[in-house]
């Protein structure tokens, strides 16, 4: 497995929308797992393709990486079927836009239908920060970051600082 590079805004790649996966092969798998360990790596707890620069719609979520309670999810083609009216506020961070945090507002409740790593269609109702992270992840495959739910003036402000941590590294 290998620590894959992240993209940071403002890089436009994660402006783009990902393509559909039609072959779920060892290649794909190989990419998947190479994913986990950037996400360990840089201390997330979930992670779309685009992230890594593949256009793909792919993502992998754990909620307690090298906690007790440890699983990862690899989601292929993941789509949101139906939404709760209630919402829910969680506070944010971005592996793509470094050090950046901010409360975004979400429907607190979802159902998503997905593929696994083996191909088999999935189904799968969340709640809590598990409703909160595959909205986060499916919206980075729909082309959007957690930013683009901010006012003009955080987004902004938030662009502007990843950018001059970018152009420090």
């Amino acid at each position: 497995m290998a620590v894959l590079e992240l993209v940071t805004a403002p890089d436009p790649r994660l402006k783009s929308l990902s393509e559909p996966v039609t072959d779920i092969d060892k290649k794909l798998r190989r990419f998947m797992a190479d994913m986990v360990e950037t996400m360990y790596a840089a201390n997330g707890v979930g992670l779309a393709a685009i992230q890594v620069g593949v256009p793909k719609s792919v993502a992998v979520i754990d909620l307690d990486p090298k906690g007790p309670n440890s699983k990862v999810i690899y989601l292929i083609n993941p789509k949101i079927v139906r939404t709760s009216d209630e919402m829910s506020t969680y506070h944010e961070g971005c592996l793509s836009v470094p050090e950046i945090w901010d409360d975004v507002k979400r429907p607190a409740r979802l159902t998503v239908e997905y593929q696994d790593e083996n191909g088999a269609e999935q189904v799968v109702d969340a709640d809590g920060l598990f409703a909160t992270c595959l909205q986060h992840e499916i919206d980075h495959i729909n082309g959007r970051l957690f930013i683009d739910h901010l006012s003009r003036l955080k987004r902004s402000i938030a662009l502007r600082k990843s950018a001059k941590l970018k152009n420090k590294g």
